[in-house]
Formats: C-alpha cells, sequence, structure tokens
C-alpha cells in the first residue's frame, strides 16, 4: 500500500489511511475545470475521471487532473484497460491513481502495478517537470519515491474470475484498493440490477474479507442510488464509496426541476 510520509498530496489516501470513508464522483459529462471547482463545493474527496465508458481526451484528463491537485480533490482515472500506454498516459497527465477494469488474477495486477510503480516497485519511466510536483525540476530519486509514495493502483472487482481469485488479488504487494463495480459484478451473478439479493452481499463480504486480511482498501461503486447498502458496506469495512457520476447529478436535478412547473 502507498506510503503517505512524503509526495504531493493525496487526501483519499489519507482520509482512508484515518479510518475514514471517502467519497468520489465519476466525471463523464463535463470536459471543463470547472467540475474540479464544483466538486470540492460538494465535499467530494476524489474525481474519478471514466476513460472506459467516455471519449475524453488526454489533453482534458491532464487539465482537470492539474487543477484538482490545486484544489486538493484526488485525481484519478479509470483507464480503458491494464496496458502499458493506458496506465502510463493518464498518469503523465497527473492522475494520482489509475482505477484499473477486468483485473482477472494476481498476474494481472502484478503487471499493472509494474507499470504504475517507478523503480523498484515498477519499470515506469521517469520524465523531467512532471505535472504532480508543480513542474518543479526535481532529483530523479526524489520524484520517483515521492510520486510512488502518493499514486494509487486500485484493482476493480467485477467478475467472477475476479472474484475466484480475489485472495491473490488483494495480496499482491502494490495493490492500494479493492473496487467492487455493483452493476458488473450484479450482471457477473446473473442478477442484473438485484443488489439486495444475498449472492451480491455474499460477493462483498469475500472482497471485504480479503480487504482486511491484506490491510488494503476496500471501496464500492455503483451504489449511488442506495445509500442504505453503502452503509452497509462501511459496516464491513468499506473505506471508499462512489457516490454517482456528474452526468446523472444533472440529469435528475434537471428532471426534478422541470416537473416542478408542469
Amino acid at each position: 500500500m502507498s506510503d503517505l510520509s512524503s509526495g504531493p498530496a493525496n487526501s483519499l489516501l489519507a482520509k482512508m489511511a484515518a479510518g475514514e470513508r471517502a467519497v468520489g464522483m465519476i466525471v463523464r459529462l463535463v470536459r471543463g475545470v470547472e467540475i474540479v471547482a464544483i466538486a470540492k463545493t460538494a465535499g467530494f474527496d476524489c474525481l474519478l475521471l471514466d476513460q472506459e465508458h467516455n471519449s475524453f481526451s488526454l489533453e482534458t484528463i491532464s487539465q482537470i487532473c492539474i487543477a484538482s491537485n490545486f484544489a486538493g480533490v484526488t485525481p484519478l482515472v479509470r483507464v480503458v484497460d491494464a496496458s502499458h500506454a493506458s496506465i502510463t498516459r493518464a498518469l503523465e497527465c497527473g492522475a494520482l491513481g489509475v482505477i484499473l477494469p477486468h483485473i482477472e488474477s494476481a498476474k494481472d495486477a502484478a503487471v499493472a502495478i509494474q507499470v504504475a510503480k517507478f523503480p523498484p516497485l515498477g519499470h515506469r519511466s521517469i520524465a523531467p517537470c512532471l505535472p504532480h510536483l508543480n513542474f518543479r525540476p526535481t532529483p530523479a530519486a526524489e520524484a520517483m519515491l515521492s510520486i510512488n509514495n502518493s499514486t494509487m493502483v486500485v484493482m476493480m472487482i467485477e467478475s467472477l474470475a475476479a472474484l475466484e481469485a480475489v485472495e491473490e488479488i488483494a495480496a499482491v504487494e502494490g495493490v492500494d484498493m479493492l473496487l467492487v463495480g455493483a452493476n458488473d459484478m450484479c450482471n457477473a451473478l446473473g442478477l442484473p440490477g438485484e443488489f439486495d439479493h444475498p449472492n451480491l452481499r455474499a460477493a462483498f463480504e469475500r472482497v471485504a474479507a480479503a480487504c482486511k486480511a491484506n490491510e488494503v482498501h476496500f471501496g464500492v461503486g455503483g451504489l449511488g442510488p442506495r445509500p442504505d447498502l453503502i452503509e452497509e458496506m462501511t459496516a464491513l469495512g468499506a473505506r471508499y464509496a462512489t457516490a454517482g457520476a456528474d452526468v446523472t447529478f444533472f440529469t435528475n436535478a434537471a428532471i426534478a426541476q422541470a416537473r416542478k412547473f408542469k
């Protein structure tokens, strides 16, 4: 797990390390830095910039990540896949973490960590004047240690294969959090939308136990419409929850407001 003793401020990691629950917002709609100010005002701990379900350009991701770091709202990027190009380019934009979909084995997790971390933890290539350090010229050894300590690597658990291997995935050195995608896990179990089904509950409990055994943070996504379930997951040990996406917030508020005038 990442060390907070040095490096760019990662308020999300700090909050979870203190035993508190952090809350994030997915960004799928807004393509400007205004979303950072909105997230800060609303009280979100992090922004999850979603490349998997969106067409964000790297330029957009870079601008939002840099603004987020200045605002103290941790920028994470859910990349398209765990390839070298996807992970490296997201982190070079200034992200303080990558969320990796479709991780199904300890080997998948270990390979991703090698890409995401600088030596000696991985083989990420170093470039001068990185956005995480406000483009300040920094000796390579200092920069690599600093950014390694602040960069999160999050594995999504969203398939039956991942669930069966969850104990091994959680045990991989360098994993910071396991994030259960509730919608995809429901689908994998053949229970689309059945968030109250005991089989989904059992899946959450298994992931929570694996996280606890390996001192890895446990997170949940897709339960924004069910704050009652988020509270239950918090009782299980969850230290992160995704509250929803900007497009959902905007649409729901717009519908509610329009109905007042009809």
